[in-house]
């Protein structure tokens, strides 16, 4: 593994700060983007309504947006909750609360979600099959290693995902670290990989796909990010 491409992964996969809001009853949420957000965890906006809010991390865990100390030990683990709260996980249409780009309506409950990259995040392959949510087997995708894009400014590896999660998903890093072992760079390391060999095959790298899901205006401001941002931008439908 080249210098570069190691330092690439070196950075990208820093761990992110626990989000630090202090909460009584009501959370009073301040983003980086200058947007002030105000939320009771459980509060009913209208008869027979309850919402909800949660945050993602990059490495796929799901936790309630307001838990202070977001690890191992805070996030959500039941399997099933998990695969019913992720094949709910819809782009954000509603008037309410944009800065969770993402909702999961069950039943009457509406569940708000933000995330530090996307809400999907791949963790580990099995077969043809590319799985996520840490709900073990009960969600995946079909794998696509000629789609797999590696963005040269963060080192972070994506694959696509469905397109009512917003089409991008995230390689957790520890599955990005072992499949980049089998990336080629044959215009250099500093600006991508051309081809992944998997299981005795070589794929020539079809990325065209994560610039129509982002757009090319985010993807040119993504390029421009240091390797510790995080990447903030939404992602839309292909």
């Amino acid at each position: 593994m080249g210098l570069l491409k190691a330092n690439i992964l070196q950075k990208c996969f820093k761990v992110t700060e626990s989000v630090k809001i202090p909460v009584v009853w009501k959370c009073s949420l301040h983003l980086s983007r200058g947007v002030s957000s105000e939320y009771i965890q459980g509060q009913s906006p209208e008869q027979s309504i309850r919402e909800y809010f949660y945050y993602i991390n990059h490495e796929g865990m799901l936790f309630l947006d307001d838990t202070k100390m977001k690890n191992f030990t805070s996030c959500y683990k039941d399997i099933r909750f998990l695969q019913f709260f992720f094949k709910r996980l819809r782009l954000n249409t509603t008037d309410r609360y944009p800065e969770f780009p993402f909702v999961s309506l069950c039943g009457r409950e509406r569940n708000f979600v933000r995330c530090d990259d996307c809400p999907v995040v791949f963790t580990h392959v099995a077969g043809e099959r590319l799985h996520y949510g840490h709900a073990g087997d009960l969600l995946s995708t079909q794998f696509k290693p000629h789609s797999l894009y590696m963005s040269p400014a963060s080192g972070r590896v994506y694959h696509p995902a469905l397109a009512t999660s917003g089409s991008v998903g995230l390689v957790q890093s520890k599955l990005a670290i072992e499949l980049s072992r089998h990336f080629t760079f044959a215009n250099g390391e500093e600006s991508g990989p051309t081809h992944f060999r998997w299981r005795g095959t070589e794929y020539v790298l079809q990325t065209d796909w994560y610039e129509r899901a982002r757009g090319p205006k985010k993807v040119a401001d993504s390029a421009r990010e240091s390797p510790g941002d995080k990447n903030k931008e939404q992602s839309v439908a292909v």
